[in-house]
């Protein structure tokens, strides 16, 4: 069909009267970009679901597209899970533009095809969607999120029946049967209020209650630890409410809000881009934190599942890389692990490899997996199938998962167990930072540093994938003025050494470019899976200096990294 047949179709289709108007609108001027940016494809599952600017058409998060991807995840389900209509689904939502809209949408065709819904009153933070499945052993949940993306976006978020996101074959299934899905006017459903006379839309909302208990009760408040003073934002998201409930409960002193930004508001009136990695998003914060002289400054995305902290420092506050986060937790969880079997910590392949030299210390097996946890989680249920004890898995954008409660990042959780490991470093007159420099003390400097390129458009997608295509076809032999040692490219499944080409088939394929560098250095690029942005990670170490400890050697690190940031800019045209 023309695109302006495509677009006539989803019309005739469309259940939504202001997404049939856009459309319209678009027809009667022959805005053929406009169509052509709209209908450029479905939305693909990516690293965290479905997720998209919010607007008409295929490529756009509206109802026509959530009532679709609904009818294709219950279709699939009920081929692979037979008891999914005694077991239910989880659904959720946050406070963004239209979640409350996609929510009654989904609720309404998984009722229509005879699967009970399990829902809550209100907005809820993601990992308590998380919580949920697993603890109703539900058979699948869905929640409507577009985390930390800019308010113009909303998405889908789906959990398979062990509670973890979905991989393949699932996400290929689900895509699949969406396809065959009928125009979303023609999927059958049943009403909120039909589901609720019938009984089939059940209550979940003493589940953010136990999920509140669950989390606090896996760090015992030790007697004679000082209080910390906590500075926190939700950035105008839902996890204020069961933060300070945790908080609470696990009795880890005074947390003051920003207030400005404690209520939940999917305009993000006060901030940018509501994401705590994003320059100035925790500047307000951090402002509340000089102000109550807090020990640290704490952030949530707007749907709670990652956490952003800064520390007090001689200069005011110091905020730590998402790695750095990371690695603290990653020692500290295994420090206090009293499990047996060996420890497991998993990491995403565009993580600091210093994950390696700690768990090592520690006797712990290290796995590195695809970037999202979903990938993390589910070599975790692999790995735990065969013995191994799970302890902590994280990804560099401030995603962290340290209970075995929540098969996904949570970043309510995380802050607890940063808030107990900052008491307990207090309690010796150190803080977070000096965690940090201790570990750099034992086993090398590590530093990092990220650089993200948006692209605009229908052929965003392409774009982005013909960046990592120049790379891969001329690939650099030196970077910084350092030798490249191995490549590998995980699409083509190839890795390149000076000994030769051979296969490398250990992870998935995906479209990333992994460039490791005499010296143990590295650069990885890879389209990001969550909005249209092409990133590029760096990672630089050096050995702590005999003369000059730990600031040579972080300056050392420091140098190397700039100039591989410097190589790339001048390779890219960036």
């Amino acid at each position: 069909m023309s695109i302006v047949e495509q677009a006539r179709a989803w019309i005739a289709g469309d259940p939504d009267p202001e997404t049939r108007r856009e459309l319209e609108a678009l027809l009667a001027r022959n805005d053929a970009a406009g169509l052509e940016e709209r209908f450029a494809g479905p939305l693909q599952f990516g690293t965290a679901g479905l997720r998209g600017l919010l607007g008409a058409g295929p490529a756009r998060m509206n109802r026509a597209t959530v009532a679709r991807a609904t009818a294709g995840f219950a279709s699939w389900l009920l081929k692979q899970v037979p008891n999914a209509r005694s077991r239910g689904i989880v659904v959720g939502r946050d406070a963004r533009r239209n979640s409350d809209v996609f929510e009654r949408e989904v609720i309404e065709v998984l009722s229509g095809s005879g699967i009970p819904v399990w829902v809550f009153s209100d907005v809820i933070p993601t990992p308590v969607v998380a919580f949920a499945v697993l603890k109703l052993r539900a058979a699948g949940g869905v929640m409507i999120t577009a985390s930390h993306n800019p308010p113009e976006y909303n998405g889908y978020k789906v959990y398979w029946e062990n509670a973890a996101q979905i991989i393949p074959p699932h996400d290929r299934g689900i895509a699949g049967e969406m396809e065959l899905a009928p125009p979303a006017l023609a999927i059958p459903r049943v009403s909120v209020e039909e589901a609720e006379r019938r009984g089939s839309l059940r209550k979940a909302d003493a589940l953010r209650g136990e999920y509140i208990e669950q989390i606090a009760s896996e760090v015992p408040r030790t007697e004679g630890h000082p209080e910390l003073r906590i500075a926190y934002t939700a950035l105008h998201g839902v996890a204020e409410g069961t933060f300070r409930a945790v908080m609470d409960r696990a009795c880890f002193g005074d947390v003051q809000s920003v207030s400005e930004q404690s209520v939940p508001d999917g305009t993000f009136p006060t901030v940018a881009f509501p994401n705590p990695e994003e320059p100035g998003a925790m500047d307000r914060v951090l402002d509340l934190a000089e102000r109550i002289d807090a020990d640290v400054a704490i952030a949530n995305d707007p749907d709670g599942d990652r956490v952003g902290v800064a520390v007090r420092c001689e200069k005011g506050f110091e905020i730590l890389s998402g790695n750095e986060i990371g690695i603290l937790l990653a020692d500290d969880l295994l420090s206090l692990r009293t499990g047996s079997g060996q420890p497991l910590v998993i990491s995403t392949i565009v993580s600091s490899p210093m994950m390696g030299p700690v768990a090592a210390s520690h006797g712990a097996r290290w796995e590195q997996t695809l970037s999202g946890h979903k990938w993390i989680q589910n070599r975790a249920l692999e790995l735990m199938e065969e013995g191994l004890d799970y302890v902590f898995g994280y990804e560099e954008a401030l995603g962290y998962a340290p209970s075995l409660a929540v098969r996904d990042k949570d970043g309510i959780s995380s802050a607890l167990r940063i808030a107990d490991m900052a008491s307990r470093l207090k309690a010796r007159g150190n803080t977070l930072l000096d965690a940090r420099d201790e570990l750099w003390g034992k086993h090398g400097v590590f530093v990092d540093r990220q650089l993200s390129l948006k692209f605009e458009g229908a052929a965003a997608q392409a774009r982005m994938n013909a960046v990592v295509d120049r790379f891969r076809d001329s690939a650099p032999d030196r970077i910084g003025g350092l030798a490249v040692v191995r490549t590998l490219d995980l699409d083509r499944q190839l890795q390149w050494t000076p000994l030769g080409v051979r296969p490398f088939a250990d992870l998935p394929r995906s479209n990333v470019l992994v460039f490791e560098l005499q010296g143990g250095h590295r650069l990885m690029l890879r389209p990001s899976g969550t909005e249209p942005k092409l990133k590029y990670y760096f990672y630089a170490t050096a050995p702590r200096h005999a003369d000059g400890g730990l600031s040579a050697a972080k300056a050392s690190a420091l140098a190397v990294l700039d100039r591989m940031v410097e190589d790339l800019r001048d390779a890219s045209d960036c």
